[in-house]
């Protein structure tokens, strides 16, 4: 299915309906029934994963994790989202989706048209599926907040700025320098 053919679809969208719209130019998010539909990400925005990831994966691979960017996360049937990284305990090839109860982290940087969901809704339906840990990166700024859940939401753990380190001891060992998140 293209996503021209979305308007066309009858409501509710149910997880095969989303599943087979296959890849496509736009992200595209499952939620209760409803779509969200932005733009594919910025070459600033990518470049911040890859460094982000890049800084991650040493202590993921010395702790049997894995590192996942931008995956289809099923918080449960009816949400599916796609955070921009996710640090798994365990992966299963096979699968569709990442099941929330395998993510230790998950990792967001918000865009102008993803503000509002990735500092408000997203870290909230993360904490309502027992994600323990999000991490939040600005992107002009390239700050860094780290949550832990604690109950159903998150509190805040860490604010890094550019010239300050992250030093993350769990769900993995990393040491993450804002600055160094761009090339």
């Amino acid at each position: 299915m293209d996503p021209a053919d979305v308007p066309d679809h009858s409501l509710p969208w149910t997880e095969s309906d989303y599943l087979a719209l296959g890849e496509t130019a736009q992200r595209i998010e499952l939620l209760d029934g409803g779509l969200l539909i932005g733009p594919s990400p910025s070459v600033r925005h990518q470049a911040i994963v890859c460094g982000l990831a890049a800084a991650l994966e040493p202590g993921c691979a010395a702790a049997t994790r894995t590192l996942l960017p931008v995956i289809n996360l099923r918080l449960n049937a009816t949400r599916i989202l796609n955070p921009d990284l996710v640090v798994t305990a365990e992966l299963d090839l096979t699968a569709d989706c990442v099941p929330a109860g395998v993510v230790l982290l998950v990792g967001e940087i918000p865009a102008p048209h993803t503000a509002v969901t990735d500092r408000v809704l997203k870290p909230h339906l993360y904490a309502a599926a027992s994600i323990p840990w999000y991490l939040l990166v600005e992107q002009e700024s390239l700050s860094l907040y780290l949550y832990q859940r604690q109950g159903f939401h998150y509190v805040e753990r860490s604010a890094t700025r550019a010239g300050e380190v992250l030093e993350l001891t769990e769900p993995v060992k990393a040491t993450i320098r804002p600055e160094e998140l761009l090339p």
